[in-house]
């Protein structure tokens, strides 16, 4: 999981854009420690204590931590290993930014090694100054992210960061380089600011980007202020810092989610004020999640109710018309009664990126080195997949040219690669059988095929014995028995036309295939 997903997913699953630092400061930890009878132990084991309960409490409140390496280094030996403790504290499942505002070129490459591989970090800040070079070691992780300080809070910055005028200030040139270095789902944007303004010149530079608020805000208006600033046309885009002080109180866990519902409470007002003026813009779509143990977690319901947590998914592939009713007459001249034709998918990037997230669900547990599309049907998703698991991508070509290089397959790989196969449609497993041996025929190895949609599924098993008598384990996110459930139960499909796809044919003929329109 790279880290985009798993901040968004965090944020999804919590509700939350709320970050916390975990910063061991001793003269913040003083009035806690004696609070609770600690005051006589040494600093080391009044943090270990603290990092621990404030950990406990804000779990269900914050979508990401982000600990100053700084505290740990002044303890010597022992604070990193504190450091390593912090580690396995914070559930996985959320973020771990590690703020170092890191600007040395000479130690950046061990720096990013130990963060990301000796003690798992997610993320890491660093200061802009040395320019693109700076950055280089630490995107060299694809799974991880950077964290590029553009704008300090401190007063005394203010000279050089505003430099030479405010038409067009240096913190502002450095929004626009660092945005060059690397994609929005790996290069976020931390801005130290308590002013609205400054908040909002960062967005307009930067309306893609992840910003990290540093600063605190003074007064409830000032909240309302920053959010209208940095927030995101989704309403999200912005992490907001738990105040510091909040974090040596009794009742952290209270003020937190007190907190977070004063944010959502505010984030849905603004949504609702600028609905009317959207107009053509696409938001960025987030998986929702819910709480564990919840009633709608436990059986899975989908907001329609259906019970299938694809359903809102199914219901507007079926809104836009990527399944159509008639006679439909194939390459073979069989006629099927009824189209399914996923390309209109990619010219809505919000349907396509949910999509992908459905995908994505089915390859988290595989084991393979490059995504491989099977022309040309699939080739968008198997690029959209590339570009978000970070994993390389080819593809066999349907015809090898008889000008310029002649390839079968397309793409940089060298012999033994593992290959993951993903099609769009599985009728017969032809297509993806015939791609299969020109992979393999090239010396790259095949065990997985992910599918979106299995026609057959447990009705019709052929297609799937027959790419299991081959060898190869496919895995799919639908099928249409699901698919007819969920319009049906949603009145998109009349009892006659889900009689129409519950019998539809389930053997045909081999070059039927092409009913997804993927060759």
């Amino acid at each position: 999981m790279g880290f985009f997903v798993q901040l968004t997913d965090a944020i999804a699953a919590r509700q939350s854009l709320l970050v916390t630092g975990l910063d061991p400061n001793p003269e913040m930890l003083q009035a806690w420690a004696h609070r609770r009878g600690m005051g006589g132990r040494s600093f080391l084991s009044q943090a270990r204590h603290w990092i621990k309960a404030v950990v406990e409490a804000t779990a269900d409140h914050v979508c990401a931590y982000k600990p100053s390496l700084g505290f740990y280094q002044a303890l010597g030996p022992v604070g990193l290993e504190l450091l390593r403790e912090v580690r396995e504290l914070v559930p996985l499942d959320i973020p771990l930014i590690i703020d170092t505002k890191h600007g040395d070129l000479n130690s950046s490459s061990a720096l990013a090694h130990y963060l990301f591989r000796e003690l798992g970090a997610d993320g890491v800040t660093l200061s802009p100054l040395a320019g693109q070079d700076i950055a280089a070691p630490f995107l060299l992780y694809p799974d991880k992210a950077v964290v590029i300080t553009c704008h300090s809070s401190n007063a005394a910055a203010r000279v050089l960061q505003h430099h030479p005028d405010e038409s067009d200030p240096l913190y502002l040139r450095i929004v626009r380089e660092c945005q060059l270095w690397a994609t929005p789902d790996q290069l976020l944007l931390e801005v130290g600011t308590s002013d609205p303004a400054i908040l909002a010149r960062v967005r307009q530079e930067a309306p893609e980007r992840f910003l990290i608020l540093r600063s605190l805000w003074g007064e409830e208006d000032r909240l309302d202020a920053l959010l209208e600033a940095g927030l995101s046309p989704a309403a999200d885009g912005l992490l907001m810092p738990l105040p510091q002080n909040l974090l040596v109180e009794d009742d952290i866990a209270v003020r937190a989610a007190a907190l977070k519902q004063r944010i959502s409470e505010r984030r849905d007002r603004w949504l609702e004020r600028r609905a009317p003026d959207q107009g053509e813009a696409c938001s960025l779509w987030l998986p929702e999640r819910r709480p564990e143990g919840s009633a709608e977690a436990g059986a899975g319901a989908d907001a329609d109710g259906s019970g299938d947590p694809l359903a809102s998914l199914i219901l507007d592939l079926f809104d836009i018309g990527c399944l159509l009713f008639g006679d439909y007459v194939q390459a073979s001249g069989a006629v099927f009664n009824y189209y399914v034709d996923l390309r209109q998918i990619i010219s809505d990037p919000n349907l396509f990126h949910r999509v992908l997230h459905a995908y994505a669900g089915q390859l988290g547990e595989l084991v393979f080195d490059r995504i491989a599309g099977i022309p040309y049907g699939s080739l968008p998703t198997a690029t959209g997949l590339s570009l978000q698991l970070h994993k390389p991508l080819l593809y066999p070509r349907k015809e090898v040219k008889a000008h310029g290089a002649r390839r079968l397959i397309e793409g940089d790989f060298e012999e033994g690669d593992r290959v993951v196969v993903v099609d769009d449609i599985l009728i017969t497993g032809n297509s993806v059988l015939e791609g299969i041996a020109k992979l393999e025929s090239s010396g790259l190895e095949v065990e997985d095929v992910v599918v979106f949609i299995d026609h057959g599924g447990r009705a019709d098993t052929s297609a799937r014995e027959r790419l299991t008598r081959a060898g190869y384990r496919c895995h799919a996110v639908l099928d249409i028995a699901r698919i007819t459930a969920v319009l049906h139960a949603a009145g998109r499909l009349s009892d006659d036309q889900a009689a129409t796809l519950g019998h539809a044919p389930a053997t045909l003929a081999p070059d039927v295939e092409g009913i997804l329109a993927s060759s």
